[in-house]
């Protein structure tokens, strides 16, 4: 709890209890599962809305935090101090758009962005119809540094320094820009090619796909891409990769036939009560 839950295990486990309610007989021995599945979804999906998400307004509102405050009507619940704030966030953050942020805990927040949380997010209805719509707003508007040359960085910005070596576990293949740390990784090209569809917003896909096309079948399918813009094959990755492979067909497919979204992607539950609108980038 010290660190919080990642919101690549959030919107998985939100996504997962959901599918459960579909899965689960409405029957006597049924209904206690669904019970419990419907009270967390609820309480989920409210804090996830509320505290992993952030656009201009909520970002200005956190550089403006008090801090040490402790009564139930504090703003600052979390007592994040505002110094904390990375500079890169400011220039990342667009006018228009938003993200979930990659982890909130006492006194700490990453936020960095992390690809498959949104996506999933996107694709579960973790996120509102408001926030999924800001997400690939903010897609567009900071394409460079999230497609680059190569779809798609598992996560921005990379960490540097000595800091890597303490968040990643030391593995030498997690330097700046490489493999889990701003690496880029082909397969999550279907992720983002579903929630482009989700969104309504399939010509974001295909200027992906077609990115990557130029590129995965003269580099034998690799497994990762390094730098930042994704220029270069990953330093250890291997090629011929099976997932690579797959996560471009899949892309693919969907594009060609969107009904084949049905099979990865979940409508909003109107029973949860959409959060109140926080800024003008929900509304777009």
């Amino acid at each position: 709890g010290v660190y919080g839950y990642p919101i690549e295990i959030q919107a998985l486990f939100f996504m997962s209890l959901r599918c459960a309610l579909c899965l689960l007989k409405h029957d006597q021995e049924g209904k206690e599962f669904i019970e419990r599945i419907v009270k967390r979804l609820h309480a989920l999906s409210y804090h996830m809305r509320s505290y992993f998400w952030l656009d201009k307004k909520q970002l200005n509102d956190i550089y403006r935090y008090k801090t040490e405050e402790y009564s139930h009507t504090a703003v600052n619940k979390f007592n994040v101090m505002p110094d904390s704030l990375p500079d890169w966030v400011f220039d990342f953050m667009p006018d228009s758009g938003g993200y979930f942020i990659g982890n909130v805990s006492p006194a700490r927040m990453d936020f960095r962005w992390f690809c498959l949380g949104n996506c999933i997010a996107i694709l579960s209805s973790l996120a509102t119809p408001e926030q999924s719509n800001a997400i690939m707003e903010l897609i567009e508007e900071r394409w460079q540094e999230l497609v680059g040359d190569m779809p798609l960085k598992v996560c921005y910005p990379a960490i540097e320094n000595h800091e890597w070596r303490i968040i990643t576990g030391c593995d030498p293949k997690n330097t700046r820009w490489s493999y889990h740390n701003g690496g880029s990784w082909p397969v999550l090209l279907w992720l983002l090619t579903a929630a482009c569809i989700k969104t309504g917003r399939p010509h974001i896909a295909r200027r992906a796909i077609e990115k990557a096309e130029t590129r995965l079948p003269k580099d034998s399918w690799p497994e990762y891409y390094d730098g930042k813009l994704g220029r270069y094959v990953g330093k250890q990755s291997r090629k011929n990769q099976t997932w690579s492979i797959a996560g471009y067909l899949v892309a693919k497919m969907f594009l060609e036939d969107p009904s084949h979204l049905r099979l990865v992607t979940l409508e909003e539950d109107k029973q949860m009560k959409p959060l109140l609108k926080r800024s003008n980038s929900w509304t777009r």
